[in-house]
């Protein structure tokens, strides 16, 4: 076995070991969704690092960069943007101390909206915890030179995801991801300036790569821009892993420190991948023209191709680790929040109001394992990471974030203008996909360029201006909610 081989496959068991330590940590279905109420900032800000940085940033990202160059960054602009208003809301997500986005949703508006919200979190929250297979794996495929074949890597990635998910929850999650954003991060950090050095400089690498991948914009436009940039930005505001997360908060101001630090790692490590990607099209200007794994655009793996052909065996190693650490804190927390929301949203909620935490328990580990094997179905569906991320993220931004934002910065939104909502984004996106299947064309020419918008690129776009004039549009025809709906989301309680 090779020293990469090795990491590759000894470091997820040493997570899963720890996973398995702190699994006696988890005495309630609270320290198993929430982790108890007691994660200090340090710890939050890791595990929120480490979520938001996932394959599709590895992958997806890092492809979109290798192929488009620093254009790709407004993928990851729309995020950054998107935490600067987390900020101003996390305190008080915190203090409302629910355990899901749905809790929310049905406090501030009703039990119908918990059900479409829950409907919605379950679609695109597998979405992307299965894309974290396929990039766990590409990972094994690379290392081991093919002896493990992408089909086979990705059902091992989605067993051990699966494992270290199911056993001890948001405990476990938040346990490890303190070492894996270190890993992470020192990974990306010294294998840029490496590559940059061994490749003869900045000049010398601006001189190898396509015109333009040094340009804000690319070969694109200003929509494109928006068109990759909203899904993120619409997406982080309705992250149901991250408010889970200030709900594991233990305190206030800790879940608005951890905003500042999460703004502050995704942004070095975002852009330091799609630099990082860069480099790769200047070493490696072939795979611009390979599919090589499984008919996929082997654009996306330059990073691991990197690890593998580019750097010294201990800067190599210690990227795969970080790509590692990247597909399995980030599967395991979008299998968390789904099953959340079943355990609690609809089992808890509307089947059995009197469940035993033992049942709670049982009910969430059984759809993490059902949800993983849904995963694994739905990779069936989709060409690249980028297109699974860009509907993942489209799906809530269009549904989730408008209610949301509406909750905690719109007193007159209404119980009927927040379902609307809801609906017209989850049917948007559902039936333009549906449509676009049987045929029907989306395309409008647009400032002398085509723009179809079906694509993965594009379909926020339609979905979200549905949803929000339904917000605003029913909202402001139907009753005002009393004064006792909407205060919790606007009180701020004194400092501490």
């Amino acid at each position: 076995m090779t020293p990469l081989a090795a990491v590759v496959l000894v470091y997820p068991l040493l997570l899963v070991g720890a996973s398995l330590w702190r699994s006696r940590a988890v005495k309630s279905h609270e320290d198993f969704m929430v982790a108890g109420r007691s994660v200090p900032v340090a710890l939050l800000v890791a595990t929120l690092v480490c979520t938001w940085i996932g394959s599709g940033s590895l992958f997806g990202g890092a492809g979109l960069a290798y192929r488009s160059g620093l254009a790709e960054l407004w993928f990851s602009f729309g995020g950054w943007v998107g935490l600067l208003v987390a900020f101003f809301i996390a305190g008080r997500v915190r203090r409302i101390a629910q355990y899901t986005v749905p809790d929310l949703l049905e406090q501030r508006y009703n039990a119908t909206a918990r059900v479409l919200g829950t409907v919605a979190i379950i679609l695109a929250y597998v979405t992307i915890a299965s894309y974290q297979f396929r990039g766990g794996g590409w990972i094994l495929t690379i290392v081991t030179d093919g002896a493990i074949s992408p089909t086979a890597g990705m059902l091992i990635t989605a067993a051990t995801i699966v494992t270290f998910t199911a056993l001890a929850g948001m405990v476990s999650i938040v346990t490890v991801d303190i070492f894996n954003g270190a890993i992470i991060t020192l990974a990306v950090l010294t294998a840029l300036p490496y590559m940059v050095f061994q490749l003869g400089g900045v000049s010398e690498i601006a001189s190898r790569i396509p015109q333009g991948h040094l340009s804000p914009l690319g070969e694109h436009n200003l929509l494109w821009a928006v068109g990759v940039a909203m899904p993120t930005f619409l997406l982080i505001l309705g992250e149901s892993g991250m408010y889970q997360k200030f709900f594991s908060a233990k305190n206030e101001r800790a879940a608005r420190q951890a905003v500042v630090g999460m703004v502050v790692g995704i942004i070095v490590i975002e852009t330091s991948l799609a630099l990082l990607a860069i480099t790769g099209r200047a070493a490696f200007p072939d795979l611009a023209e390979q599919s090589n794994i499984v008919g996929r655009a082997a654009s996306e793996t330059v990073i691991l191709h990197l690890a593998r052909h580019a750097l010294p065996a201990a800067g190599g190693a210690l990227l795969l680790a970080a790509a590692v650490a990247i597909v399995l804190t980030t599967g395991n927390t979008f299998l968390l929040v789904p099953s959340t929301n079943v355990s609690r949203d609809i089992y808890q909620r509307f089947i059995n109001p009197s469940a035993t935490e033992r049942q709670k328990l049982s009910v969430q580990r059984s759809f993490i394992v059902l949800f993983g094997a849904l995963g694994l179905v739905l990779l069936t569906q989709f060409q690249t990471v980028l297109s699974m991320a860009l509907y993942a993220y489209s799906l809530v931004g269009a549904s989730l974030t408008p209610a949301l934002l509406a909750a905690f910065l719109w007193k007159r939104v209404t119980p009927e203008g927040g379902v609307a909502c809801i609906a017209g984004g989850l049917a948007s996106i559902v039936g333009i996909s549906v449509l676009d299947r049987l045929g029907v064309d989306f395309t409008l020419r647009l400032a002398g360029s085509e723009f179809d918008f079906a694509s993965s690129d594009y379909i926020v776009i339609p979905a979200v201006i549905v949803s929000v004039t339904l917000l605003v549009t029913v909202s402001l025809v139907t009753p005002p909610s009393p004064e006792e709906k909407w205060r919790p989301f606007y009180q701020e309680a004194p400092e501490t």
